[in-house]
């Protein structure tokens, strides 16, 4: 089947870039491809009673589907260029903030209306911060909470189903360059279009690398977040989150002068698992819904680590850490910070004193057999920086899981446009290794269907 527009990947970038097409030219062909499930369809299989851990799905719900990995997020989508991607550096900080905004009104409009926008905008908390070696990250949060996430998506959807063709489960194996457009090859056949749009997401780093390798387009090496998640009694920190919502924090520690970071901060949220090419990782989630809320917080501290000469696999690196959490818990790993701190591990025993439940069913362990010394040194000097701004973040029985990792693909090639080498192949998202977020992924998927209206 021959489209104008073909769209590889139903993340957010490839979400918005169906829309966006659909506000511009609605006669316009256009299909969107997608390896994983359909939004309904979408349903982990844990439940805590009869499934406890991954079981390892072909296809894991939680990644990979329609809305991508962000679909069963907390749904923040940061509006700043301080975090959240390099957009900015491809099409302007100007147009880069619009498209956010822009975005952000698209949310309200299709179920998100009622939900807050928070700002560090005049906060109190960045003078205490700097008073104590923390550095408070500007931005605008809108938290649309994982349930109205969801509500969000689904009018989207329901939107496009008629408008688009959409292709669920549905891998695509290859992309070749023909000279009136590209071919997409799947199981199922091979279908033709004028134009395509990649937006293949965290999850699609590897294949993303094979393409590039395939189209001869030009990489570099990108970096990967390691560290933990942190789950902690939700007053301590509800004096920055009451008023925040999330509070981007970083810190250069004392002893290596590394960066820490806070990341994707869930006020009475859930800690949960993640399966990423069959490793299974850590990450959060928050509702906007009171009754579905916890009364614990969480959130991820991480560094980043980049890599050139002479080894250059960052992902590679990010991987083998987590296959040794995998091979040492079975799983996640959970650790008090007291037991960590008193180098001794964490047992059922410990956990069962602890004075407050845990939201994740993870194997109590000892995080120092599974991280490197360096990035667990900075992880403790963070905690303990944080305590002077939210007291209590360093008590004995916080916890923390690992491990969490973010894998970023090589970062793509790309005009302003975000075109790549090949005339009408445009690379978009987090699969890009460009955007980092939510609304990043959004306003990419926006600012390339604007450049294929106008052409």
């Amino acid at each position: 089947m021959n489209y104008d527009v073909i769209i590889i990947g139903a993340g957010p970038g490839g979400i918005f870039a169906a829309y966006e097409l659909m506000q511009c030219k609605p006669h316009m062909k256009v299909a969107v491809f997608e390896a994983g499930h359909s939004l309904e369809k979408r349903h982990c299989p844990i439940d805590g009673k009869k499934i406890k851990t991954c079981i390892g799905c072909k296809s894991c719900s939680i990644m990979s589907g329609f809305g991508g990995a962000g679909a069963f997020s907390d749904g923040k989508y940061n509006i700043t260029n301080d975090f959240g991607g390099t957009l900015f550096e491809y099409i302007g900080k100007k147009p880069a903030l619009e498209l956010m905004h822009y975005v952000d009104e698209i949310n309200m409009r299709y179920g998100g209306e009622g939900t807050k926008l928070y700002s560090t905008a005049g906060t109190k908390f960045k003078k205490l911060c700097i008073q104590n070696d923390l550095h408070l990250l500007d931005a605008s949060v809108r938290h649309l909470g994982t349930d109205i996430n969801y509500v969000v998506l689904e009018n989207l959807y329901n939107y496009l189903k008629d408008k688009v063709d959409f292709f669920f489960d549905c891998p695509v194996e290859t992309v070749v360059k023909t000279e009136s457009g590209y071919e997409v090859n799947c199981k199922d056949g091979v279908y033709t279009c004028h134009k395509c749009v990649i937006s293949v997401g965290r999850i699609g780093s590897k294949w993303m690398e094979k393409v590039c390798k395939d189209l001869e387009i030009p990489t570099k090496s990108n970096r990967v977040d390691l560290g933990v998640r942190v789950e902690l009694p939700a007053e301590v920190f509800s004096h920055l989150t009451d008023e925040l919502y999330e509070s981007k924090i970083v810190y250069r520690t004392q002893k290596y002068g590394d960066k820490v970071r806070t990341f994707c901060m869930n006020p009475k949220g859930a800690v949960v698992n993640e399966n990423t090419n069959g490793i299974i990782t850590v990450n959060g989630h928050s509702y906007e819904d009171p009754a579905m809320q916890t009364g614990n917080t969480n959130f991820a501290l991480l560094v980043s680590k980049h890599f050139s000469e002479p080894f250059k696999d960052s992902n590679g690196y990010g991987e083998s850490i987590a296959r040794l959490s995998n091979m040492l818990g079975g799983g996640v790993i959970v650790q008090r910070f007291g037991d960590l701190i008193r180098g001794r591990r964490s047992t059922p025993k410990r956990m069962e004193d602890s004075f407050f439940t845990p939201t994740l069913n993870a194997t109590p362990g000892d995080l120092s057999l599974v991280l490197p010394k360096r990035i667990l040194d900075g992880i403790i000097e963070m905690i303990y920086a944080l305590d002077k701004v939210a007291p209590g973040t360093a008590n004995d029985d916080t916890l923390l899981y690992g491990v969490e990792v973010k894998f970023y693909n090589m970062e793509v090639e790309v005009d302003e446009k975000l075109m790549s080498r090949h005339e009408g192949l445009y690379i978009i998202g987090d699969g890009s290794g460009i955007t980092h977020s939510l609304s990043h992924a959004s306003a990419s998927g926006v600012h390339v269907a604007r450049d294929i209206a106008e052409n």
